[in-house]
Order: C-alpha cells, then structure tokens, then sequence
C-alpha cells in the first residue's frame, strides 16, 4: 500500500425489497423490483461511501465507480492496490490537488463560456457525455460532474443526471440489474439470485415480474415464457413472425373444401360455393352440406362435419389420383399435416394469451371496485379478501404458462415424440380443468356476495357462506398452484417420463 493512503475500510451494502412471489411459484423470488428513486437513492449512497472510503471528491467517486461497472467492492480493492494507476485510468488528477475550470489536468484552462459550449454539445452527443475528457486533443483528463453543476444550463445538467442515473442500470458489471422492457416502464428489476449466464434450451431461465405487471425473461428479454426455454420461444416467435399474417388471413378469410380440403375464399356474399377446377363441388358456405340438399345452417355437428370432411379427403385423393402422382400427393399430405398442425398450437397460444389478458382486466377491475363491493355486503374489511385476487393472479399466470407450452408442443414430432405428445396433450385437458374450475369459483360464486347478488341478506346472515366459500376458493388455489408447480417442473425437464 503506497505511503499516506488511508487504511481501507469495508463499503456497506445497500437493501432492497423484494416483490411479491409469481403466483404460480413457490418460494422466494431472485430479483427485486426497483423504482428510479430506489436506483437514485443507491447511486447517491455508493457514491458517498466511496468518497467517505477513499477520501475524495464526490464527483471523483463517480468517475470510478463508473470506470468499475458500478461495482464498490472493486472499487476499493483496485485503489488500494495502486491508486495512481487508477487516477491514471479513469483521468483523474493526482492527490496534489488541481485549481477550478480545469478537467483535472492542471495543464489546460478555459473560461465558463468555452466550458459551457463544450458540455452542451457533449450533452447533446448522448450519454458519452458521461465519459467526457478534457477539450485539449492530447489531454485524457475526466471532465467530472462538478464542472458540468458548475457550468451548464438547467436542461444540460438535468439531462446529465439523467445519464448518469441510467448507467447505474446499463453499465452495472455482470447484468445484475435491468431495465424493465416494457413501454413507458421506468422501473429496474435487480435480480439476486446466482442462475446468470446465456440462456440454453434447457428450459430453466429465470422470469421476472416487475411492479407495472410485465413479466420479462432475465436471460433473453421476451415475455416471461417460462416453462419453456429461450431457444424455443426465439424458434416459435420468429415462424409466427413470418407466418402469423396468412395465418390470421386463412383464418378470418377461408375454409377448406368439405370433398378436397383445398382451401376456398369467400370472395362473394352469396353462401353458395363453389370449388376451382378439378374439383368444382358446390357446398353451402355455413353448413357445409353440398348445396342441393344443405340444411344446417342454423346448428353446429362437429362429429358430423369432421366424418364429412374425412370423406372429402379421400374424395379429394380420388380426384388427384390421375393427374398428380403419387410422390406430389403425399408431399400434399404432409404440407397439409403441418399447417394444421402449426394452426392447432398457434390458435390455442393465441387464446390462452387472451384469456391471460382477460383474467387480468377482471383482476383491475375486481381491484378497482369488486372488492370493496363485497366487503360492505359481507361488512368485512377489504383486506381480508386478498384470497379473491390470489386466484386471479394464479388463473392469469396459469394461461400464460399454458400459452407457452403450446410452443413446445409444436416442436414434438408426430411420430418420433407420439407417447410424448399424447402426455402433453392429457396435461392440457388437466390444467384447463383446473384453470376453469378455478376461474369458476372466483369469477361466479362470489357474484352471490355483491350487493346485487345477495337477495337482500344482510352482511351477517351470510358470514357462514362466506367462510364455507374462502375456504373452498383458497384450497382450489393452493391445489391449483401444485398442480401448476408440478406441471412447469415437467416442461422444464422435457417430460422426462419419456427421455
């Protein structure tokens, strides 16, 4: 230790709170929700510590713990390893000292108005305003916040502190917090655990909720899509990228012939359809019933559309057999196999991404006016039924999961992964029934306690309803959550029943 620096003493650490558990997780979570004030009130306290620590300027502090990724304990040890290889590396001026309106260099001196013509146009470059030297070519001197105080105008320092507060997040070493992505979001989330690193496909990458509601991957910034890895969701995302748009055309917009399953468009008001050449049946376009002898406009039979259509296929096979080859029918065959299949899984992650939507809104809303409603119609405080936006909160963050997992399924090959996928398919039936009985008793049978629905009992008379009622709502949430806790493990994992 060079003679003369002080002795080094520890920097303390700074708390932070921890949000609320993601309703389909146990335990704690590894990240922190931070607010700007919470980052300012960081950077300020960092700040002092390693001025108080090292016995320098305030603004000398910030230079180095910029230099160091925000990071205090390097800080510390790098300078009181070689603190004149540090002042050297960040451009700061030896201990002697060095006399006002200079960066630092003691070399070059200039006036207030050649300094505030220089902060302002480097204010105005950006953040690299953050990194500014002194104005002469060959001097590396830091120009450091107190000539910027000193000199600039109102915008030019409140836009420089503004930098200044962002680097905290964007230029912290190791990725340990993060701008929360979602727009006009200006939060952070610091994320505490030890799982860092690149994202694999191993499907274990950590989400993120912040205090606004959006939840974002930590390793690849999409949508929190856990159980699902990275790879997958980058795979699935970028085909509906290029696919979504005749997707959503061939949805809204045509069918397939009932005899050739060619795909027709309705170009016309009329409902008689008529099919292109070779084919050229003619069919009811609400029924599907050939036109001379159509009768079910007005009712839906799924069991006899679909045998109707499993006979247009081998009609359609009949008709092509002359023409096209056997070779041209089965790549037929097989490109009409993966749009439907691509159609089945894109539909449903489709939905469940607007029932996730939805059971949001009914959250607010519930929120917002619901809650209190009931409370006065049960004379009870709106704080005991925390339960009711406990399942809500579990029902929005079971879609979601659903909704990804759908991604996965595509990826299952029909034959290679068939015992696989007939698994992924049960696990679906199993959790809709679990979200839909779940989402039944929140969103229907509490109707019963509102002020409409209470058929002028009063608050008392139904208290014992009322607890018969909380009790069996929070056992379906605490068995709908280990049955959803259970779920994403197996997705995580790969299903490893059949690895």
């Amino acid at each position: 230790m060079p003679e003369g620096t002080p002795r080094k003493k520890p920097i303390p650490t700074t708390m932070t709170t921890r949000r609320p558990q993601p309703a389909a997780s146990g335990g704690r979570q590894p990240y922190a929700v931070l607010t700007e004030d919470d980052i300012a009130a960081r950077q300020e306290k960092d700040t002092a510590d390693v001025a108080e620590v090292l016995s320098i300027p305030r603004s000398f502090a910030a230079v180095l713990l910029r230099h160091f990724k925000w990071r205090p304990g390097r800080v510390q040890e790098e300078w009181f390893s070689d603190d004149r290889r540090v002042r050297g590396a960040v451009g700061l001026l030896p201990a002697d000292g060095a006399p006002a309106r200079s960066a630092g260099c003691r070399s070059h001196y200039y006036c207030d108005a050649c300094w505030r013509g220089y902060v302002h146009a480097a204010v105005g470059d950006g953040a690299r305003c953050l990194s500014l030297r002194c104005p002469d070519p060959s001097c590396s001197s830091a120009v450091v916040a107190d000539i910027v105080d000193a000199v600039a105008g109102a915008d030019e320092r409140a836009r420089y502190a503004r930098f200044a507060l962002r680097s905290y997040v964007e230029e912290s070493g190791g990725g340990w917090i993060k701008w929360c992505p979602a727009p006009g979001c200006a939060r952070a989330v610091e994320f505490l655990g030890g799982r860092g690193g690149e994202a694999d496909d191993a499907a274990t990458t950590p989400d993120a909720f912040c205090g606004c509601g959006h939840g974002f991957c930590w390793l690849c910034g999409e949508k929190a899509h856990r159980p699902v890895g990275c790879g997958t969701v980058r795979a699935w995302l970028a085909k509906n990228s290029s696919d979504s748009e005749t997707v959503n055309w061939v949805l809204a917009h045509t069918k397939h012939c009932p005899k050739c399953r060619r795909p027709i468009e309705k170009n016309q008001g009329c409902n008689h359809m008529t099919c292109r050449a070779p084919c050229h049946h003619q069919f009811c376009w609400l029924c599907f019933d050939p036109w001379n002898n159509h009768k079910r406009c007005s009712s839906y039979d799924d069991m006899r559309r679909g045998g109707e259509e499993e006979e247009g296929d081998g009609g359609g096979a009949a008709v092509a057999a002359g023409g096209d080859g056997k070779e041209e029918r089965g790549r037929r065959r097989q490109a009409k196999a993966s749009l439907d299949r691509y159609l089945y899984h894109y539909e449903r992650w489709a939905a469940n991404g607007k029932s996730m939507q939805k059971a949001g809104e009914d959250m607010e809303q519930l929120r917002a006016a619901g809650i209190e409603e009931m409370a006065a119609a049960l004379e009870i405080k709106a704080d005991d039924l925390g339960f009711l936006t406990e399942a809500y909160e579990l029902v929005a963050e079971g879609r979601r999961v659903m909704r990804w997992v759908h991604s996965y399924g595509y990826y299952l090959d029909p034959e290679r992964d068939a015992a696989k996928r007939a698994l992924f398919d049960h696990l679906q039936d199993d959790a809709n029934a679990w979200l839909e009985r779940l989402h039944s008793c929140a969103e229907l049978e509490r109707r019963k306690f509102c002020v409409d629905g209470s058929n002028g009992e009063a608050g008392s008379a139904m208290n014992e309803t009322y607890r018969e009622y909380k009790k069996k709502l929070e056992d379906l949430t605490k068995a709908t959550r280990t049955y959803f806790g259970n779920l994403v493990k197996a997705f995580e994992t790969d299903l490893p029943e059949f690895n």
